[in-house]
């Protein structure tokens, strides 16, 4: 997801404007819109659905690095095991 300077890059008083642009806007391009307030950025905007898909890609993430670090110290079960422990035929 890549910031389009020249299109997310949204003064705080356009905000007070028009939130309703800076809204649609954000949820249209399915980029983050970054606020700025004299010139510096001071937040970020996200539609809810990005966000959530944003936080679910991570929290695959981390449980793909967790499952490669489990690897790498030995930690690890057969397939036959892990059926048997979850009780799967």
């Amino acid at each position: 997801m890549r910031v389009k300077f020249s299109e997310d890059v949204v003064p705080l008083a356009d905000l007070k404007v028009n939130p309703g642009r800076v809204v649609q806007h954000a949820a249209e391009a399915h980029r983050p819109v970054l606020l700025t307030s004299r010139g510096r950025g001071v937040t970020v905007m996200q539609s809810v659905a990005d966000y959530e898909q944003a936080a679910e890609e991570r929290a695959f993430m981390r449980a793909v690095v967790a499952g490669l670090a489990d690897l790498d110290t030995g930690r690890e079960v057969s397939l036959a095991e892990a059926k048997a422990r979850f009780g799967v035929a």
